[in-house]
Formats: C-alpha cells, sequence, structure tokens
C-alpha cells in the first residue's frame, strides 16, 4: 500500500507547473524526522503552546517515509534533505536522527532544550556528527505565557554563544503573535547577528509571515542594520512573503523547505481576517473545529485541493516570475545554498 495517494490532480500540477521549473537537484533544509513510539507523551495538565493541525497529517515520518515522500511528490528528482527531531524532550529522538543520517548519509540538527548546559550540548552534537542545533518555543520555561515567549527564552545565549564558535547553524523558528513584524522578535533576530557573527542562522518559515499583515516592515528594519539574513520559505504560501524575502535577500540568502511529513497536507491556503486558514477535503482531518486554521471544503471542490508542498512551490514559482529570477537563481534557492550552508558549518566543526 502506498504512503499516501497521488491523484490524477496531483500529477497534473507536477508535469504542468513544477517538473520543468524545479532543478534536478532539490535540498530540502527544514523536514523532521520521526517515530510515534519515541515520541513524548503530554504531562498531565500540560499547557499546549502549539496550534493542532500540523500533528493531523502523520503520526510519524520514519527517514523510509521521508524517502519514499520524495519519490511520489518529484518523481524524476534528486531529493535529499537536512533532517531533525520534533522535539527536545527525547534524547531517543535524537539518537534516532543520528541513525537515520548514518543510514540515509544525510545531514542532521541536533534538537536542543534550553536547560542544556553548553558542554551538554557540544558534546552530543560531536558525539552525533550534527551541523547544528534546533529548539523550539515551546521548550521555553512553562511560567511564561505563550504570548510572551522571546527566542533566548528556548534559545539561551550559552547555546548560541557555543554554535558561534563552532561555526553551526542554528535553525530559528522565532515565537509571538506578531510573527515576523514583531519588534521583540527583530530586535533578537539583529541582536544574534550582531553577538554571534559566525552563526549560521536560518530563518524558518520567512519568520512564520504567512499573510501579508505579518510582513509590516520587517524586512526594512532588518535591512537598515546592515546585517545579512538568511532565509527558509518552509510551510510558506504567502506569495508577498517569499518575493519581499527574495528581494531583500537576494537569491544566495533563501532556501527551500517542506516540514515534511507536514506539507503532505492536502490544502488549499487562503488569508482571511489577518490570519491563514488552510481549506481540506471533508473528513480527511477529522473535526475542523478541532483548529481555527482548518475549514473543510465540498467534495467536489477537494478535487482541485494537491499537496501543501506543490501549494508553496507555486507561491515560490509565482514570486520567483515576478521578480524575473533566473535559473540559476532557483537552482540556488532550491540546492545549492543550503549545500554551501552545510558543507560550511560541517567544515568549521569536524575539519572535513
Amino acid at each position: 500500500m502506498a504512503l499516501f495517494e497521488v491523484t490524477d490532480y496531483d500529477r497534473f500540477i507536477y508535469e504542468t507547473e513544477l517538473r520543468d521549473f524545479l532543478p534536478q537537484h532539490i535540498f530540502d533544509v527544514h523536514t523532521h524526522v520521526y517515530l510515534d513510539r519515541l515520541k513524548p507523551r503530554p504531562a498531565a495538565g500540560e499547557v499546549k503552546r502549539t496550534v493542532t493541525w500540523p500533528h493531523l497529517v502523520a503520526k510519524e515520518d520514519s527517514i523510509e517515509d521521508l524517502q519514499e515522500t520524495y519519490r511520489l511528490m518529484f518523481p524524476g528528482k534528486q531529493a535529499e534533505a537536512l533532517i531533525f527531531s520534533c522535539s527536545a524532550r527525547s534524547e531517543e529522538q535524537n539518537d534516532y536522527i543520528v541513525s537515520c543520517m548514518k543510514k540515509s548519509g544525510w545531514p542532521g540538527l541536533y534538537f536542543t532544550h534550553p536547560t542544556q548546559s553548553a558542554e551538554e550540548v557540544e558534546r552530543k552534537v560531536r558525539e552525533g556528527g550534527f551541523v547544528g542545533i534546533k529548539s523550539y518555543l515551546s521548550h521555553s520555561p512553562k511560567y511564561i505565557p505563550e504570548a510572551e515567549i522571546r527566542i533566548f527564552d528556548f534559545f539561551p545565549h550559552e547555546h548560541l554563544k557555543l554554535m558561534d564558535r563552532m561555526g553551526g547553524i542554528v535553525m530559528l523558528h522565532i515565537p509571538r503573535h506578531g510573527r515576523l513584524k514583531d519588534p521583540v522578535n527583530l530586535a533578537q533576530i539583529i541582536e544574534i547577528r550582531e553577538k554571534y557573527p559566525n552563526v549560521r542562522l536560518i530563518i524558518a518559515h520567512i519568520g512564520r509571515a504567512y499573510n501579508k499583515d505579518d510582513i509590516g516592515d520587517a524586512f526594512d528594519v532588518l535591512d537598515r542594520s546592515g546585517l545579512q539574513m538568511t532565509w527558509d520559505f518552509t510551510a510558506n504560501c504567502c506569495e508577498a512573503a517569499i518575493t519581499e524575502c527574495i528581494r531583500h535577500a537576494g537569491t544566495r540568502n533563501v532556501m527551500f523547505g517542506t516540514d515534511f511529513p507536514i506539507l503532505r497536507m492536502r490544502t488549499h491556503r487562503i488569508e482571511e481576517n489577518g490570519t491563514y486558514v488552510n481549506l481540506v477535503p471533508p473528513g480527511l482531518y477529522g473535526d475542523p473545529a478541532q483548529d481555527p486554521h482548518l475549514r473543510e471544503v465540498s467534495a467536489a471542490e477537494a478535487e482541485k485541493i494537491t499537496f501543501f508542498a506543490y501549494e508553496e512551490l507555486l507561491s515560490f514559482k509565482r514570486a520567483c516570475i515576478t521578480l524575473g529570477v533566473p535559473r540559476s537563481g532557483v537552482e540556488d534557492m532550491m540546492c545549492n545554498n543550503a549545500l554551501r550552508i552545510i558543507e560550511g558549518a560541517r567544515k568549521d566543526i569536524y575539519g572535513v
């Protein structure tokens, strides 16, 4: 049985819109690999700090599932990935990533918890062969309200100082309801780039600017800092955000990512009242009332809904057309930039 269905409409979108646009070699700089049996279970009374809908797509994403996902979604292409877990609460998940790195030959990031010492993080990174670290806002101290979490609450300075010394990658998913335009986020991004210039900082999801309203004057603020920023457009279908990101950062500083298995989701994303809504086929992801970002469409409408990953790439393609990005720029953003950053981190950390 196939991992998931690829419909005639999916094949139509890929063959008419994406196959020729995409380069032969694709590198996904942002994807999760994990096993359900290794996922930590929420503690009794634990306050959830994340949206629900991403967890409805797949219970797990083994390395075999990820490789099969690329085969099904991108036939005829060579796809590789930078892999990491989805939680720092289970060291077994990080151990699983190490085994996946060895099996696939793909690089990985170590998922940190802010309570770890810098010495422990360095030991884990070096022993595992990781090229950097990832963390998440949900690991911030529990007494901090979700809306008030700051970057340094889950990426403490000692971890960033370590990555600066090592030259490692830091995959940053910013917090706060203001997303990219939030002044605290912008100030702390600039602070990281100023204090830790050797950190290979990747601002994930274009700073979660999933709607035009999330952008604000963020790119102008960051431009005025005079510091170069590096971004991925993972799980982002906002054409305006992708366009402005490429316009300000340049094609050498933007990268493709999927957030697999999440982007296996069937959805068409729209902007509504300053937020995003994922339009999904009826019955596919349970009761849509469980998450305000979900809305079911009719069965007839669902026939024209394809993969989230394709939706992202279609938005990226439109942005490239708007900006007149040459083929070489598409190849850089879809593959070469990620390879360059990863190889640079590997050389700095391991001398090879």
